[in-house]
């Protein structure tokens, strides 16, 4: 069983854990979010460019997400651009009770095609248009999307910094780094978030993973389910799967769930059976034995 054994002051006020991996819940702050969360970018266009085939559908995706108890959505403003924060705006405003986590610091030259973008005015120009297209006085959540290799982290953190300061942002993370990374960001400010890719099929981030869960910081994996290689009826889980009486999806994502106690996984759909399925994910328990079994048929196979 992993252990929460990192910074008690912080760590503890800003991610509450249990020493027990099964509780489905993290303290950010003063708000506490169910640790299966919903990521946004499934509802825009292809390549997360333009909008989504139908917005009403798409609306009533999100709205479905918190009736069945998400509490935690992630949206990022490349994200459309900007149409995934105006989804959530027209679903979900005024958020009561749910946590809404945003992130900037990357620009778009069309689907599928992004740069990082970490100067201080241009994040400061994010952060302010968030706001506005969220329709909130503060961002419970601010991550930023990546680390702008042109400019020194001190300074795109620094800028953060000021506006959290000023009640603009509440909790600062980052997306997309390695633990070096994190280790020089915690110098220059509190990291409440790490989202970095990671599922089953994919965990070069282990040690992220780990480091995350040793100092008490919540470790949010992107495209938490590699469904394309996963998702086959006679794949390497099926068994697995069917012996549990789940689908391989479920399975995965219990997987994560069970992995570490800071992990919230945020698996995107725009399909409303598919986001029951993921729902329910959150209720297959999974022991210490079986979480390496998986592992195990993971790291055998050549995906």
């Amino acid at each position: 069983m992993h252990r929460y054994i990192g910074e008690a002051h912080y760590a503890a006020a800003i991610v509450g854990i249990q020493p027990c991996v099964r509780n489905m819940t993290l303290r950010l702050g003063d708000s506490v979010v169910n640790r299966l969360g919903y990521g946004t970018m499934r509802l825009v266009g292809e390549g997360a460019w333009g909008e989504p085939r139908d917005r009403e559908h798409a609306c009533k995706v999100l709205r479905r997400a918190a009736e069945l108890g998400v509490n935690f959505f992630d949206t990022a403003d490349a994200y459309g651009p900007a149409i995934a924060e105006e989804l959530l705006r027209e679903a979900l405003h005024p958020y009561t009770g749910l946590v809404i986590a945003t992130k900037g610091g990357i620009t778009r030259q069309g689907p599928a095609k992004a740069a990082p973008c970490g100067r201080p005015e241009y994040l400061h120009q994010c952060v302010e248009m968030s706001l506005r297209r969220l329709g909130v006085d503060t961002i419970e959540l601010y991550q930023l999307h990546r680390i702008d290799p042109l400019v020194p982290v001190e300074e795109s953190l620094g800028k953060l910094v000021e506006l959290r300061e000023q009640g603009k942002l509440r909790h600062i993370g980052l997306s997309e780094v390695t633990v070096a990374q994190i280790e020089q960001a915690r110098r220059v400010t509190r990291i409440a978030s790490v989202q970095n890719k990671y599922n089953l099929s994919e965990r070069k981030h282990e040690a992220v993973l780990e480091y995350c869960t040793a100092n008490g910081i919540a470790f949010i994996p992107w495209y938490p389910v590699d469904a394309g290689r996963l998702n086959k009826p006679d794949g390497p889980f099926a068994e697995k799967a069917r012996e549990k009486g789940i689908t391989v999806l479920q399975l995965s994502l219990a997987w994560l769930l069970n992995k570490s106690p800071v992990v919230l996984p945020i698996p995107g759909t725009y399909s409303l059976e598919h986001l029951e399925q993921n729902v329910a994910a959150a209720k297959v328990n999974l022991s210490e034995d079986e979480v390496e079994e998986i592992e195990l048929i993971a790291d055998t196979q050549a995906f």
